[in-house]
């Protein structure tokens, strides 16, 4: 058991008979009545957002989730095919479960966060960023290739679609932020 006191960003709860994991928390103390915490929740098992406002000092129960290393094989028509790192146990997982799976290329390492008390995967987390090759983008207009503000759309090594800046051209390697699916910097060899 717990307080709204130890609340933290990525902290696992159980709320209305789901798993849930804090995204954004703050504490508000008003001039009149008591304090309380807003809070936005995500669902570890449906990926659903939801707001909440927890009476200041409540209890809460917990969740024991562990992260677990493992890597991304292939996928086939059951689904994701991924090896634990330190035991070379296989499993395999359905789509709903892979967050970004466009992003996600065969010997990428990532981390399954798992249910400790019933062994349930609930997630599969890729790293902040990752390195991936443009294979197709329009080339940009001779002088208006030194703002990055200005976007054009492009598709990436695994089939993904972002839009990055007008001067990254095709075969280029550049870094993707896997947390909102946006260009993030060129690579550079």
């Amino acid at each position: 058991m717990a307080t709204t006191a130890d609340f933290r960003n990525g902290l696992c709860i159980e709320f209305n008979d789901d798993l849930f994991t804090i995204v954004q928390f703050q504490h508000v103390k008003p001039g009149k009545g008591p304090a309380f915490v807003r809070t936005k929740l995500k669902s570890l098992t449906t990926g659903r957002v939801i707001e909440n406002t927890f009476s200041s000092g409540v209890k809460i129960t917990t969740a024991r989730v562990e992260r677990r290393p493992y890597q991304f094989l292939y996928r086939d028509d059951i689904g994701f095919h991924f090896m634990h790192l330190e035991t070379f146990e296989q499993i395999t997982l359905q789509e709903e479960l892979v967050e970004n799976a466009d992003l996600m290329k065969e010997g990428q390492q990532v981390e399954i966060v798992v249910h400790a008390d019933t062994e349930t995967p609930l997630t599969v987390d890729l790293p902040p960023f990752v390195e991936l090759e443009i294979t197709y983008t329009e080339p940009g207009e001779k002088g208006n290739t030194a703002s990055t503000s200005v976007m054009k759309p492009a598709e990436l090594e695994t089939g993904a679609k972002i839009n990055v800046p007008l001067f990254i051209e095709t075969g280029e390697k550049i870094k993707v932020d896997t947390r909102d699916r946006s260009y993030s910097e060129r690579v550079k060899n």
